[in-house]
């Protein structure tokens, strides 16, 4: 894709929205409608890195109640002509294909490389990859297993929500405590993975979430590795202007 000079492209994630509560929550997806209503004067193309919802869960005939601000919002950016695309991250993991069919935005379960202005993007929401968390990558295996999430679906919608909704918060990884602490660059798990990529092929930039933490970290071979942090504490987004990518505030 070739961005013109007065477009840009947009990155957020972790918005985690129905976290708390779905009250709690409900300022945050203002916010998140609000600039997206802005930002689709100038966008080329919006992607969204994962943990849009705190929890959800795709029944046949089923989706999870609420975020028709977010999710309307969604269809008119789409519906204008503007590309949007969406990283599956660890507590929507179970998105299958409503938004590639109602919404006609595609869905990675993977990181991707895009090409923009000869710029080359390695982007994905950044869960499980590199060393170490392996806990979380032995708990990611048994939520993606087939078996299990056939067991899931033959919950009521009702009690597997509320379940599933329970789990996601009180498990606390909603808050980020944990995400948000920054190891040192020597020991942040998605910069070795990032160092480790290009060794086989150089990739200008890296942008993942799921840290909760806004980093903008230089790495070898004039590569920059940026987390997109949440929209929880800090608001944080990516923008790209077919040149250089950096971090802004909504604030």
């Amino acid at each position: 894709m070739n961005i013109p000079n007065t477009k840009k492209i947009y990155f957020a994630s972790d918005q985690h929205l129905g976290a708390p509560t779905a009250e709690a929550s409900f300022p945050r997806e203002q916010k998140f409608v609000a600039w997206l209503n802005e930002i689709k004067e100038d966008a080329a193309a919006i992607f969204l890195l994962g943990d849009l919802f705190d929890f959800w869960f795709e029944y046949n005939t089923v989706v999870p109640k609420g975020f028709v601000r977010v999710l309307g919002k969604l269809a008119e950016i789409k519906d204008s002509g503007i590309p949007i695309y969406f990283f599956v991250g660890n507590h929507d993991l179970w998105m299958k294909d409503y938004f590639e069919k109602e919404l006609n935005i595609p869905v990675y379960h993977k990181p991707q490389e895009f090409t923009f202005n000869n710029t080359t993007l390695f982007i994905g929401h950044g869960d499980g990859l590199g060393p170490g968390d392996k806990g979380y990558k032995r708990m990611k295996k048994v939520f993606t297993f087939p078996f299990f999430k056939w067991l899931f679906k033959w919950l009521h919608p009702d009690v597997g929500m509320r379940l599933g909704q329970y789990m996601s918060v009180k498990n606390k990884l909603i808050s980020g405590e944990e995400d948000a602490k920054f190891l040192g660059e020597e020991n942040e798990w998605l910069v070795q993975y990032c160092n480790r990529k290009l060794e086989t092929k150089h990739y200008d930039y890296f942008v993942f979430g799921h840290r909760h933490l806004p980093l903008d970290i230089k790495l070898q071979e004039n590569s920059t590795y940026i987390n997109l942090g949440d929209w929880i504490g800090h608001f944080t987004y990516g923008v790209f202007d077919g040149k250089t990518l950096v971090l802004k505030n909504l604030n």
